[in-house]
């Protein structure tokens, strides 16, 4: 098959402060066990597009930390974006690039550096059946998680119809909701947005022109130029408002593949593996009498002795400790930090 992969790899994790910065954002770090995000979402998608025919889309800024991470792509596969523009953006020139390497037929599967994968073979073969109905109906596709739990925190899908084949068309999108209404979703079968997505380039770049005034007129004055068009798109937009809930062409394939975002600190509770009491750890860490709680020690040793549902985050020159709870709020804390200690960087030697 005529199939490439797509990873979007920018942003700056900012809930994964303070390990995380524009320099180092979590893309590029070992938050879900030893290897950085970025390239154990490369490795699982080997298998369905080849280094070759891989694009990774990230911040300027992060292009050499990009390519020295995963050196088997071609140096002209990893795209700069000059300036955050949106998701639409991103995917339109990924297209465009796809498009014109390979033709309009190819296949993209899309997706985000920053995830979590619990079961992976049956997140490839959910990918696959996606990708054959993105090709035999011209569609826009899109994996639908199946929920563990009614959460606010994500965007929400409604199918059409109640019961399907392998894939069902979109009725409409949600944005996150409340927590009442999040539950009233999940009892009446709506799904997570995953941000998935599969479809060949052709089809979206014609669904985007028709679609998405913000990037579509762009992208036609400015298809030799990524800075200019980067530069020239009216307002960054996500892809979901701009173009799938625009389109009349979607349809959405249910995914239960243990796929997490991976938004928090809490978040690697669910994604890391825990030890005989719960404690999801990472790097030298003695745990005792202690149940629940989340490591990550980047530098000297980390002891816990009979404390709960605690995260303790160490890097070189800074301690975070916080409850699992509080993590998820991590915006009110740093407002309240003075900027000496909420900006404090990483020298190259490691120490602060």
């Amino acid at each position: 098959m005529n199939a490439w992969t797509v990873v979007l790899a920018g942003g700056t994790g900012s809930r994964f402060w303070p390990v995380s910065s524009p320099e180092r954002p979590k893309q590029l770090l070992p938050l879900v066990d030893a290897h950085p995000m970025l390239a154990n979402t490369l490795e699982r998608m080997t298998p369905l597009a080849p280094a070759s025919a891989t694009l990774v889309l990230t911040n300027a800024t992060l292009v050499q930390d990009v390519r020295a991470l995963v050196p088997q792509l071609p140096a002209e596969n990893v795209i700069a974006e000059p300036r955050p523009a949106g998701t639409a953006a991103a995917l339109a020139w990924a297209a465009h690039v796809v498009a014109r390497r390979a033709g309009p037929d190819a296949l993209m599967y899309s997706v985000h550096a920053d995830w979590a994968i619990g079961d992976i073979p049956a997140y490839q073969a959910t990918l696959k059946i996606a990708g054959e109905i993105a090709t035999l109906e011209r569609a826009l596709v899109t994996i639908g998680i199946v929920p563990s739990r009614p959460d606010p925190g994500f965007g929400y899908i409604q199918p059409a119809d109640a019961e399907g084949g392998r894939a069902r068309r979109v009725a409409k999108f949600v944005e996150k909701p409340t927590r009442e209404l999040a539950t009233q979703f999940v009892a009446q079968g709506f799904l997570w947005n995953s941000g998935i997505f599969v479809w060949q380039a052709g089809v979206f770049l014609e669904e985007l022109q028709a679609h998405c005034p913000e990037v579509g007129p762009a992208l036609s004055a400015h298809p030799d130029d990524a800075n200019a068009f980067f530069a020239a798109v009216a307002k960054p937009i996500a892809v979901d408002v701009g173009v799938l809930e625009r389109s009349g062409r979607v349809f959405v394939v249910p995914g239960d593949f243990g796929w997490d975002d991976v938004g928090t600190w809490a978040a690697l509770h669910r994604v890391r593996s825990l030890d005989a009491h719960g404690n999801a750890s990472n790097g030298p860490t003695h745990v005792v009498d202690s149940r629940g709680n989340v490591v990550h020690c980047e530098r000297g040793t980390v002891v816990l002795y009979g404390v709960d549902d605690l995260v303790v985050v160490t890097r070189p020159g800074l301690t975070l400790v916080t409850t699992r709870e509080q993590s998820a709020d991590l915006k009110t804390l740093l407002d309240a930090l003075p900027a000496s200690v909420r900006e404090l960087r990483t020298r190259p030697d490691g120490s602060a």
